[in-house]
């Protein structure tokens, strides 16, 4: 039997690879596993630090070919190894999003 769904909002698997850059150092975080309006799971070669916090990048392909890159403040919650030799899954949790970049995050989740 399932467990029942814990998140407070479902999650968006992307249809393409797309890589979350943190915007201090530049350096890439990982790439996204899903989304949702108020987290994220990455998947990454690095261990992130315990509740981190990061301001990152990312670009969410829309179905009208556009790619808007959107920035938000994200803090791990967790991590743990992933089936993959070197890689590791991570979830972040939205805590910082301007309106503009609500909007596209918004947007690309309602996309079918």
């Amino acid at each position: 039997m399932n467990a029942p769904e814990q998140r407070r909002a479902p999650r968006k698997r992307p249809e393409y690879n797309v890589a979350v850059v943190d915007t201090i150092t530049g350096q890439p975080l990982g790439h996204l596993g899903n989304l949702s309006s108020n987290g994220m799971l990455l998947i990454g070669q690095h261990v992130p630090r315990n509740e981190a916090v990061y301001q990152v990048s990312l670009n969410l392909p829309r179905h009208d070919g556009t790619m808007p890159t959107i920035e938000i403040g994200i803090q791990e919650q967790w991590h743990e190894p992933a089936a993959s030799p070197g890689q590791t899954w991570a979830g972040y949790r939205i805590i910082a999003i301007g309106g503009a970049d609500a909007t596209q995050l918004e947007l690309w989740l309602q996309q079918a």
